[in-house]
């Protein structure tokens, strides 16, 4: 009878210390780790073409910059006219918009003199949109569709309203499509990081949520470009130029991106995750995948079950009202504050690049405190600084002093949405981990559904922009560092 070592394959014997069935009952996750490696250039490309999605998200978050702002006008006659005068009180006869008629939403439809509401209405239709889908579509890549179709499928759906914006003959018409838009952008960062980090190993996955966010900070740099190329056109011209190559894009990751390995072993196609395993790993542990034996996987629970979870324990519910108390104050910061850069009076295109510029310093500054700061102490320390210059905007200093103080206040809402973040991750136990990330993410989102209301009254009277914004965010923070000390008294004495 042969000796049973000589059943195996030469390669297995040759080299057992690097050997993937080491462990003959290795857990999916360990099993995955160690086949990919750390990183690789087959990862490279995948990652980066899937993180891309997310410099496209920034064009459709922030076009509303250029395409719903109030253009400037000029008298055309001077008899009966006066350039400082409200605009609503002046003849229709007697004034014009500057460049050309048709430059943004305001001046298609003749929206000059309409409430706060009207004009803010198409920005809160998109955010509430990114509100609904983040919940509805935030089970599908867990289940049915997976991380690449749900990727692609968002991308597709925003891309494809945006560009049907440009048929809007109406701002109801025009805030349907938009909604429709936000709608399909929930899912996209949040299932691009996910398919991003399940192809690397864990220590890059640090670098994927930077790449990530450097990727969103380049599409908001670009987008002035874009809008200044465009800046004699129709509004319907920068839909145009930013929703068409996000169609393409979504053409690209549907051909070339491979879908999670880790998701199709949990749906039981292990002879696609292999496939796909053989393509990102290197070529000495793929010749071991056909010998590999998993552990079974404990069955996936439905999404919403942690979010039950989290409402029915108390202690759960009271930090997961805190910190989406604090996310809903972080939004209307980080949101508005590039939305409404046009009422402080500097240039409309440089002030959307700065803000863009001044996203990118905040992963640097994140990941110098990460491992040297409290959570609470740094998200006191950004919040507050951030207020107090949001509320500083409302003073009539020069416009480099506003746009500067404007700048910080968003660098600080950057760096303070981070720390939230990880602060939220490691406030909560594996099993409803996801599901309060989910919640904690909606909060800003809908701290961003009140925004445009805000800059549009602001428009006329800055305290009820900048000062609101930047009150409101300065004092539910100081509201939640209250509550957050007396949380964990209770839960160190009373919670075993």
């Amino acid at each position: 009878m042969a000796d049973s070592s000589t059943l195996l394959p030469p390669f297995l014997l040759a080299e057992p210390e690097t050997s993937v069935v080491d462990e003959p009952q290795a857990s999916l996750d360990s099993v995955v780790e160690r086949v990919i490696g750390d990183f690789g250039w087959t990862q490279l490309v995948q990652s980066t073409l899937v993180l891309l999605s997310r410099f496209f998200d920034a064009h459709q978050t922030f076009i509303s910059v250029y395409a719903d702002s109030e253009p400037a006008w000029h008298c055309i006659n001077n008899g009966i006219c006066n350039s400082s005068a409200n605009i609503c009180d002046l003849s229709k006869s007697s004034w014009a918009w500057n460049g050309h008629p048709y430059k943004t939403i305001i001046s298609d439809w003749d929206l000059e003199c309409a409430s706060s509401f009207i004009k803010g209405l198409p920005t809160s239709s998109f955010f509430l949109g990114c509100l609904l889908g983040g919940f509805v579509l935030g089970t599908l890549a867990d289940t049915s569709l997976g991380r690449k179709n749900l990727l692609t499928l968002s991308c597709l759906t925003m891309s494809i309203a945006s560009l049907m914006t440009i048929f809007s003959t109406n701002v109801w018409i025009y805030s349907a499509f938009r909604f429709l838009s936000g709608f399909g952008r929930a899912a996209i960062g949040a299932t691009a990081l996910v398919l991003a980090t399940e192809k690397v190993g864990s220590k890059w996955r640090g670098q994927m949520g930077t790449i990530a966010g450097v990727s969103f900070a380049l599409g908001l740099l670009s987008l002035p470009g874009i809008a200044y190329i465009n800046r004699n056109s129709s509004w319907r011209t920068i839909y145009v130029w930013t929703s068409t190559p996000s169609i393409l894009y979504c053409v690209l990751v549907h051909l070339l991106v491979l879908e999670s390995p880790r998701w199709l072993f949990l749906q039981g196609r292990k002879e696609a995750a292999m496939a796909i395993l053989k393509r990102l790993g290197p070529t000495s542990l793929n010749l071991c995948l056909p010998y590999i034996s998993l552990k079974k996987e404990a069955p996936k629970t439905n999404l919403y079950s942690p979010i039950k979870i989290l409402l029915v324990r108390k202690w759960a519910l009271q930090r997961l009202l805190i910190v989406m108390l604090t996310g809903f104050g972080i939004g209307i910061v980080y949101y508005s504050m590039p939305l409404a850069v046009g009422n402080l009076g500097f240039n409309i295109y440089l002030s959307v690049a700065f803000n863009g510029l001044a996203e990118i310093p905040s992963y640097i500054i994140f990941s110098f405190i990460v491992s040297k700061w409290s959570r609470k102490g740094s998200l006191l320390a950004f919040t507050t600084l951030g207020g107090i210059c949001s509320i500083m905007c409302i003073i009539n200093w020069k416009e480099v002093v506003l746009i500067g103080l404007e700048l910080v206040s968003y660098f600080s809402a950057c760096t303070a949405f981070i720390v939230l973040m990880i602060y939220t991750l490691e406030l909560f136990p594996t099993c409803v981990r996801n599901g309060a990330s989910l919640m904690v993410r909606q909060a800003p989102v809908f701290g961003a559904v009140f925004s445009p209301i805000l800059i549009s009254a602001g428009r006329s009277n800055k305290v009820l922009s900048y000062g609101v914004k930047g009150y409101l965010w300065t004092k539910i923070h100081q509201v939640f560092l209250l509550i957050q000390t007396i949380s964990y008294l209770y839960i160190h004495v009373f919670i075993s």
